[in-house]
This record gives structure tokens, sequence and C-alpha cells, in this order.
């Protein structure tokens, strides 16, 4: 079973792709015509933690209306690894409109059920998120908290089978070890825009002796995906 591909679900994926085509069209098209993308995304994202670390909630205000979303191939493989690792419980770090999330907990509604717990900075968006997750059938199984990470996910409410990073960059490190009591052995981290440009979440989920096997991988290149696998 698979409803990645039919119904509802599908129906809302579809129609959230295109709009999220639109609404950050301008925002991409930056470094589609930049003459040294590489260097762009360098600049762009020490210039991002910088800002985060001086004004987080008045930073991603300038983004409340941007989908920042994963692309559907990442989608797909976020709907997989959920499968493979049949999970139960999730973590998502950067609900934004719920697109990723969407994914997610599709595949726990294909397994029989279980808890997504989101967090999200901006209370706009998680509201859309949620109309999202009503639309394609799927919000009995998500719980969305509005704010601070360190503060929602606080509490996860027990073991967690899978964690995707995909909010404030300067957050992922902070946020992971915040869960790490709560890991399987076994659980995947997957982190999207984790660039390789001196970002300390890199330097310690690629460190062995930290517990984490960790690799990039090239699902959506140049997105920064990293996959890591918590051995402890």
């Amino acid at each position: 079973m698979d409803s990645l591909s039919t119904g509802r679900v599908a129906r809302t994926l579809q129609h959230l792709f295109t709009e999220a085509e639109q609404a950050d069209r301008p925002l991409m098209a930056q470094f589609v015509d930049a003459a040294h993308p590489e260097q762009l995304i360098a600049d762009t994202i020490a210039h991002h933690v910088a800002e985060e670390r001086r004004d987080l909630r008045g930073f991603y205000r300038g983004y409340a209306d941007n989908f920042l979303n994963v692309a559907p191939e990442y989608g797909r493989f976020l709907y997989q690894c959920a499968r493979a690792r049949k999970a139960t419980r999730i973590v998502e770090f950067g609900t934004s409109m719920g697109v990723s999330t969407i994914h997610l907990a599709a595949a726990l509604r294909d397994m029989g059920g279980g808890q997504l717990i989101g967090t999200e900075l901006e209370p706009g968006k998680a509201a859309r998120a949620r109309a999202n997750l009503e639309a394609a059938g799927l919000a009995d199984l998500v719980e969305i908290r509005v704010g601070d990470a360190s503060e929602t996910l606080a509490d996860v409410g027990g073991e967690v089978d899978l964690v995707l990073l995909d909010g404030a960059f300067s957050l992922y490190l902070p946020v992971l070890k915040l869960l790490e009591p709560h890991l399987k052995t076994g659980t995947p981290i997957l982190a999207e825009n984790a660039f390789d440009h001196d970002n300390e979440y890199l330097a310690y989920v690629r460190d062995p002796a930290n517990g984490y096997l960790s690799q990039p991988i090239p699902i959506s290149e140049g997105r920064g995906n990293e996959f890591s696998v918590f051995t402890r």
C-alpha cells in the first residue's frame, strides 16, 4: 500500500508542489542565475546563521510566505525511510507548510498509525500546515507545536524512530543533542540544507566518536542532504 501515489495525499501534494514552485520561484532564481552558485550558497548560509543567532524570529518572519519545502524525490525518500524503519514516532524540526510532514505521515498511515511531532516557529505556517494535513487526511497522526524548538521538543513522549531536521541551520546540532536521549540505536537522522561550509552539525555527526555514521546523499543534488544513523 502506497498512499503517495493515489487519493487525497497524492492530490494534496500535487497542489502543494505547484503552489510552492510559484511562491519560491523568485528566491530560487538567484541561485540558478548565479555565476558561482557554490560560493553564493556558502555566503548565504553564513548570512543565515549570523541572522538566526541575532534574531531568529525576526529573520524567519521574512520567509513567512515561502514554502522552502523538500523536493518530490526527497519526499519519497523520507517516506521510504519511515517505512523501512517501521517508524511509529517521528520528530520533524521545521514543519513549514507541511510538505515533508505529509510524506512522513503518509508512511505512518500506510503502516497502521503512529505519531509525528512537528515544530514550527511561525504560527501562520503551522496553521497552513495543519490545513494541508487535513486536506490530505492525515491530521490525526500529527501534532504541530509552535515556538522555539528548545521548548517544543523538550518532551517528545518516548523513543524516537526517525528525525528530520529542516529548520534554522544554527539549531541543527542543539536540536539533535536535545533529542539524543530519546533516539533508538539505528535511528536515521535526515538533515536538509546541511551544507558543508564550516558546519558544526556535520562535524559532529561525521565523527564516529559521537555515536553516528554519516554521509551526504545525492538525492535532490545541491540541497545539502545528509543521512546519519545513530549507532549507540
